[in-house]
């Protein structure tokens, strides 16, 4: 914390970053889109002492497609995903999950990496690239890795990001037959998720991720398991998402009480299931429930 003048830096080349990176670590507070930094400062959470620009830093705005892999940079904005071509063509889950978040005027200026770095348990972007099976990119000067977003993110705003590392992509493997993300606001459009859930169907296996009711997305894989060679029907639906709700400790929060999220993650998974069985092209792309719209679990 400081109360005295804040340094900035914005190097213009990704070794100069992580140059910078390495040398201050903790004392240095990474800038991305910044809307949920500037929340933070404007509202005396955190007083940094120096604050490192990645907004200079040339190739880390790309998105593209390589060998069937999606890869975004993590300062491409969220406006960027949802109206890229190859990830609506490729990847239609993804694309609304980016497409659904607060305001234009918001996704015009929020990252992937700076969403994913912030690891702010309300945030739509990370349950629909878990169930993806997507991978964050970090790097240090010596050397890169890369975890999956359930190994990133520990808890409320809290990653595995060294204070020598800088989180510069997320790589998205070859798109699963099915997937669908759907987003349950409880208060208005532009609000943030009271559940989001992402689910997934890769040949047998299923993958379903909740977002926004806990520290962390929550997954269960073993849920996921025994429905393995089952076609995603009503009775399959209700099953997965009684299942869930029954495992899944949901916090509680001006969205909504525990036990109201128990009872939305229930009914938007049975819907995201039920969804993977369509067959109507447009049911990749997702739905999106919302109170007052769908009406009330």
């Amino acid at each position: 914390m400081s109360t005295g003048p804040v340094s900035w830096e914005a190097p213009a080349t990704l070794d100069e970053a992580l140059a910078l990176r390495a040398r201050h670590g903790d004392e240095a507070t990474v800038v991305a889109g910044g809307t949920f930094l500037g929340i933070l400062l404007n509202q005396g959470f955190i007083r940094p002492v120096r604050l490192l620009s990645l907004g200079r830093v040339a190739g880390l705005r790309e998105i593209e497609v390589a060998g069937g892999e999606l890869r975004l940079g993590a300062m491409a904005t969220h406006r960027n995903v949802e109206r890229h071509p190859g990830v609506r063509e490729g990847w239609p889950a993804i694309a609304h999950a980016f497409s659904v978040v607060a305001s234009r005027r918001v996704r015009n200026q929020a990252t992937v990496g700076g969403v994913l770095a912030d690891a702010d348990y309300a945030s739509d972007p990370p349950a629909v690239l878990a169930a993806h099976d997507a991978r964050v990119v970090l790097r240090s000067p010596a050397a890169e890795r890369e975890v999956r977003i359930s190994e990133l993110i520990r808890g409320y705003y809290e990653t595995c990001i060294a204070s020598e590392e800088l989180l510069v992509g997320v790589r998205v493997p070859p798109a699963p037959q099915r997937a669908v993300y759907r987003k349950f606001r409880s208060r208005s459009r532009e609000d943030r998720p009271c559940v989001a859930v992402a689910a997934a169907r890769a040949g047998d296996e299923l993958r379903v991720v909740v977002g926004a009711v806990a520290q962390t997305p929550q997954a269960f894989p073993e849920v996921c398991a025994a429905a393995a060679g089952r076609r995603p029907d009503r009775a399959l639906a209700e099953e997965v998402g009684r299942r869930y709700a029954e495992r899944i400790e949901p916090l509680a929060d001006a969205r909504g009480s525990a036990a109201y999220r128990r009872r939305v993650t229930a009914v938007e998974v049975r819907r995201a299931v039920e969804a993977l069985a369509e067959e109507a092209p447009d049911g990749a792309r997702a739905a999106d429930g919302r109170a007052g719209r769908e009406g009330r679990p």
